[in-house]
């Protein structure tokens, strides 16, 4: 990681750790918005209320399931912006495509509309746990700091007992279990991104076009290849990354929630 930063900063400079960011901004503000909006909608219609201090008290597995679906429905609804924030943040230098208009355009007029989802199966297919994981990790440490509270302050009985650092600390847990455990599909995925991207040997060895058959054979591959250790690839500076990040967003998604049912009540 820091023999890539300092590469990273030697020719590129600071913007280069900003690479792909706006394709990044745009994969992820609907991304979040459908995510949290779905799941908000299957968990009011699973406990019948649209409080959210009500769906605490769902089933664990519900929450899961939850979960892993709203991650499904919001990566189909935002794909094509990950696929090119991948690709710009994958493609070194010299540079392949210079915007993110250019790595539009060359993959419809390579791949054709469904170049923009390719890689979209694994991508479900990581999703659908990791979601899955993030949500119903972080509902259950939830649970468990509003029964220590309670167990402090018997007058601590809705989700307002937890503070702000509290959610940071769940949120943070449940980003680090669910990309740890996850991670090995992250690393199939982007594979199929960079499929055919043609960047310097120095940044990665090129993925020809098709190179694998489906997920399984990827797989299969990566493991013959480079061994187990090929499927944890870039997993510390990805934790580092989605950790906080999703903490971020849980913490500023349940302010936000209790604030909009504080003024429509």
């Amino acid at each position: 990681m820091s023999q890539a930063t300092k590469e990273i900063l030697r020719e590129e400079g600071l913007p280069g750790f900003w690479r792909g960011n706006v394709p990044a901004l745009l994969m992820v503000m609907p991304y979040t918005a459908i995510q949290f909006a779905v799941l908000h909608k299957l968990k009011t219609i699973v406990s019948g209320s649209s409080k959210t201090v009500e769906h605490l008290n769902l089933s664990p597995y519900l929450s899961y399931i939850s979960g892993g679906l709203a991650g499904c429905a919001a990566t189909v609804g935002s794909y094509p912006f990950d696929l090119l924030r991948t690709i710009l943040a994958s493609q070194g230098e010299p540079k392949v495509y210079p915007n993110m208009r250019s790595a539009l355009f060359d993959i419809i007029s390579t791949r054709g509309f469904r170049g923009l989802y390719a890689g979209l199966s694994p991508t479900l297919v990581e999703i659908i746990p990791y979601a899955g994981l993030q949500f119903g990790t972080y509902d259950t440490f939830k649970r468990w700091n509003m029964a220590w509270n309670q167990s402090l302050d018997t007058s601590s009985t809705t989700d307002h007992s937890l503070s702000s650092f509290q959610l940071f600390i769940c949120g943070l847990a449940a980003g680090t279990c669910a990309k740890l455990v996850c991670h090995p599909l992250d690393v199939v995925k982007k594979r199929f991104q960079v499929e055919g991207l043609q960047r310097h040997p120095k940044y990665g060895a090129r993925v020809d076009q098709h190179a694998y058959k489906n997920m399984c054979d990827a797989i299969r591959r990566i493991l013959q290849s480079e061994g187990w250790h090929g499927l944890y690839k870039g997993i510390i500076p990805s934790t580092i990354k989605a950790a906080p990040a999703g903490a971020v967003t849980f913490v500023a998604y349940e302010f936000t929630s209790d604030w909009l049912e504080s003024i429509s009540s």
